[in-house]
């Protein structure tokens, strides 16, 4: 389902240096819910403006954001093309899987397509090793692997390939409340995480406001789209499952 009302107030977005942390605020208030993206039983390309979750919101803006403007408006069959390439590895839809459930896998697809930079490595040393099984220990709580042992050795394969691999990250103790000057308004902010056999367990939006550094976000929690409260480094503090950030742009 698309929210034609939604691109079209956004448009004039794309013509600033932030499109998406405009595009990111139109989002404001918009419901929080959760598996927005599990509502068919055949794998398809789902586009709901109205409930988001934090990573279907990232990926909506970012889509936005990414979109060509035609005569002022970004057209529904151009977006989608766009938020495909975004959600689906390598922009094909083959089945539950070929969804980039890792953000890891997420972040590799769109750097490899070129809409994407990480840009945490050129400014932090710190790194991870990724160790990914999370999905696959835990089947049940996945709707389309619960009933499908194809489908978790597929992520079992998924996550064989992407453990292994390094990738620059900001431990939480090293985040001052106002950030720093490389992280700029509408960057993707990546939540690492020490739960075992995962990488990131949130997303949201770089947000300063009067020189803080907060989170654009779709809040589980506040049950809508906000920009937090506390600073993103007292965020991340609070929460003993949070290790730090990835952050990522737009190219």
């Amino acid at each position: 389902m698309f929210c034609t009302l939604a691109i079209a107030l956004s448009v004039s977005a794309q013509e600033t240096d932030n499109a998406m942390l405009k595009y990111g605020l139109n989002f404001l208030k918009t419901p929080y819910v959760a598996h927005t993206l599990e509502v068919n039983e055949e794998e398809k390309l789902v586009v709901n403006f109205d409930e988001v979750d934090c990573t279907t919101f990232v990926e909506y803006v970012l889509a936005l954001a990414l979109s060509p403007v035609k005569n002022g408006t970004i057209d529904n069959a151009d977006y989608a093309r766009t938020l495909q390439s975004i959600r689906y590895r390598d922009g094909k839809i083959n089945g539950y899987t070929s969804r980039l459930h890792y953000i890891a896998d997420w972040v590799n697809n769109g750097v490899r397509h070129g809409f994407m930079e990480d840009v945490t490595a050129a400014n932090s040393p710190d790194t991870v090793r990724l160790s990914l099984n999370f999905m696959s220990t835990h089947p049940k709580a996945y709707k389309h692997l619960e009933s499908s042992p194809e489908n978790i050795s597929k992520i079992e394969e998924i996550e064989k390939s992407l453990s292994g691999q390094l990738f620059h990250y900001i431990p939480k103790n090293k985040l001052p409340d106002e950030g720093f000057g490389w992280i700029k308004d509408g960057d993707i902010i990546a939540i690492t995480t020490n739960i075992p056999g995962l990488d990131v367990v949130h997303l949201g939006l770089a947000c300063y406001e009067k020189g803080v550094l907060k989170l654009l976000h779709a809040s589980s929690t506040q049950k809508m789209v906000v920009v937090s409260q506390e600073p993103l480094a007292q965020m991340l503090k609070r929460n003993k499952k949070f290790t730090g950030i990835r952050v990522l742009r737009i190219k």
